[in-house]
């Protein structure tokens, strides 16, 4: 059984390391927890049923209770199997960053590692030029440079 455990937002991997330390010293059937990427102030827990999934959270830190309803593994699915999503992001498109440190700045993309999922960009905003390595889901395409592209190539032909 599959339970939805209400926890501190901010604090589930805490939560989620207490968890597994309890049942392990008490010897519980607790066969699974999972934290959804996306997902804050829940976890999932999974256990052989609701008396040992209460004994596992109960009067812990950061943790506020078991939902009453159960849920099954069709209804979570799609928060805890990654789904590979086509990342099109090229050499010299400009983007803006979405994520934290550099959230809201707009650079250009110097590589891409796909098998890494990285960048290195060049922030356009910053006094100095520093390439900055950033994970790919952390850009957002704002236009592509296919113009200066080819203006470069037809200045290298003459």
């Amino acid at each position: 059984m599959i339970f939805v455990v209400k926890v501190t937002t901010n604090n589930e991997d805490k939560a989620i390391d207490m968890i597994a330390e309890r049942a392990e010293k008490k010897g519980l059937d607790v066969f699974s927890l999972a934290r959804p990427h996306g997902l804050r102030g829940y976890i999932f827990l999974e256990a052989l049923d609701r008396e040992t999934a209460e004994e596992a959270a109960f009067n812990l830190p950061y943790v506020k209770g078991i939902l009453p309803k159960t849920v099954s593994y069709e209804e979570i699915k799609n928060m805890l199997e990654p789904v590979a999503a086509e990342i099109n992001i090229e050499k010299n498109d400009i983007v803006e960053i979405i994520a934290e440190p550099f959230k809201k700045e707009q650079a250009k993309v110097l590589r891409v590692d796909k098998q890494k999922g990285e960048a290195v960009v060049l922030l356009l905003g910053a006094a100095v030029p520093i390439p900055v390595t950033v994970p790919l889901d952390n850009l957002r395409v704002i236009r592509r440079d296919t113009e200066e592209e080819e203006e470069i190539a037809g200045e290298e032909e003459e």
